[in-house]
């Protein structure tokens, strides 16, 4: 097959084809926005002709909602892996909490597709970044649920604390052009937020 530009190419499987259109759109949508982006841009991005693209997207709205929901994926896999890693309450809230940092603070920006996305108000995005949340809550909740005892509407709660003060202070760590180390800023927020769940004593299983 040829390219935008007519050059011969190889052909690619589609699920590679389609990694490396989400790749080129990614890109093209993190700096431009979704109104500003256009289709033959994101076509060039990626060296393909338009209708290759279409064939795998036909629009530019499923395009970005799949950007959006694969970004969404990433950071909820990044907590509960996060979570998972150890037994360690104080070593899973740092990790944790890092995991958010480093969603937010990546080079590719894809975090501003979920945080600052220019089609906010459009329902199917507001659902991909609620389920998002949800994903992050539960996977912090599961553990301060089963060591402290609480119940789950007061285990949630606690969770949603948890994600709420590292979104919001990544985002702001970062709109400060990092003035304070990456590292340094997951601790304080990591002291912050495991002074207070500590406080909650461990229950023996």
């Amino acid at each position: 097959m040829t390219d935008a530009t007519g050059t011969q190419t190889p052909r690619l499987s589609r699920a590679v084809r389609r990694a490396q259109l989400l790749t080129a759109a990614r890109a093209a949508f993190v700096d431009q926005g979704y109104h500003a982006a256009a289709m033959d841009d994101i076509a060039e991005r990626a060296g393909v002709s338009k209708p290759v693209l279409y064939q795998h997207f036909p629009s530019k709205l499923e395009l970005y909602i799949a950007l959006v929901d694969q970004a969404a994926d990433d950071l909820v896999r990044q907590v509960r892996t996060a979570i998972a890693s150890t037994d360690d309450n104080d070593v899973r809230v740092h990790r944790a909490v890092e995991a958010i940092f480093d969603f937010v603070g990546g080079t590719d920006q894809v975090h501003r597709l979920v945080f600052e996305s220019d089609l906010s108000g459009n329902p199917e995005v507001n659902r991909i970044v609620e389920v998002m949340t949800q994903g992050c809550i539960e996977a912090i909740a599961e553990p301060i649920i089963n060591d402290t005892g609480v119940d789950q509407a007061r285990g949630r709660l606690l969770a949603a604390g948890l994600v709420g003060v590292s979104q919001v202070s990544a985002r702001y760590w970062l709109a400060q052009k990092s003035v304070v180390p990456l590292t340094e800023a997951v601790e304080l927020v990591h002291t912050l937020a495991w002074r207070g769940i500590s406080r909650f004593p461990r229950q023996p299983h």
